[in-house]
């Protein structure tokens, strides 16, 4: 089954450009657009898209927003992977945190378009680029602080977060510490539950803003 996609983006342009982009690959078929992401919270509900690709700085209803409600009312939401024009940008971090999935620039090649939406409907590794990290580590928080020590992580468990952060797949993580690719599924669905994280990201947000992890 291809990978289904709903682009979400105010300039037209900009999802012509995905939808070509996108619709070359024989594994991957756009399913819808909108506009706004109030138009796009019905069109998650109808469509059931694999992966929705949401612009962040939108009319209407901004990125950050479509994503919080889409993950609150949507049983069973899709990936959801922030497209925008800056990567140093705090609303990509506050959508990345509201639970979005991963990162793509608009100015990315094709080549890198077509990865970042396998990469997150996969869902075993993370688009994470070094300026998010960054505003990451300067937001800081001594909560963050707290649920991380509370987290009481093994020190296999604190290995696998420290891979998870640089963004290593469960294959790539279980070919460095040399055990099985199950086995390192055990030890990330160990780390969410400790962190109460809901996914990857949500666990590296955590790493970098309680200092556990520093930005390289």
């Amino acid at each position: 089954m291809p990978v289904t996609v709903l682009l979400v983006d105010d300039e037209p342009l900009v999802r012509a450009g995905l939808r070509a982009v996108l619709e070359a690959q024989p594994d991957i078929e756009v399913v819808g657009e909108a506009g706004d992401g109030a138009a796009a919270i019905p069109l998650v509900r109808q469509l059931r898209p694999d992966v929705v690709a949401m612009d962040v700085r939108m009319p209407l209803m901004d990125g950050i927003e479509a994503t919080r409600v889409v993950l609150r009312t949507v049983p069973e939401p899709p990936k959801i992977l922030v497209v925008t024009t800056f990567e140093n940008d705090e609303y990509v971090y506050e959508a990345l945190r509201a639970g979005a999935d991963g990162f793509l620039l608009k100015r990315a090649r094709p080549a890198e378009i077509v990865h970042a939406v396998r990469l997150v409907a996969e869902g075993e590794s993370l688009l994470f680029p070094a300026a998010v990290r960054q505003l990451a580590a300067e937001y800081g928080t001594s909560k963050a602080r707290r649920v991380m020590e509370r987290a009481s992580l093994t020190e296999r468990e604190e290995g696998v977060l420290r891979l998870m952060a640089r963004g290593l797949s469960n294959a790539e993580i279980a070919a460095r510490l040399m055990v099985g690719v199950e086995t390192v599924k055990t030890h990330v669905s160990a780390v969410l539950a400790k962190l109460g994280a809901r996914d990857r990201t949500q666990a590296v947000i955590a790493a970098y803003e309680s200092g556990f992890v520093a930005p390289s």
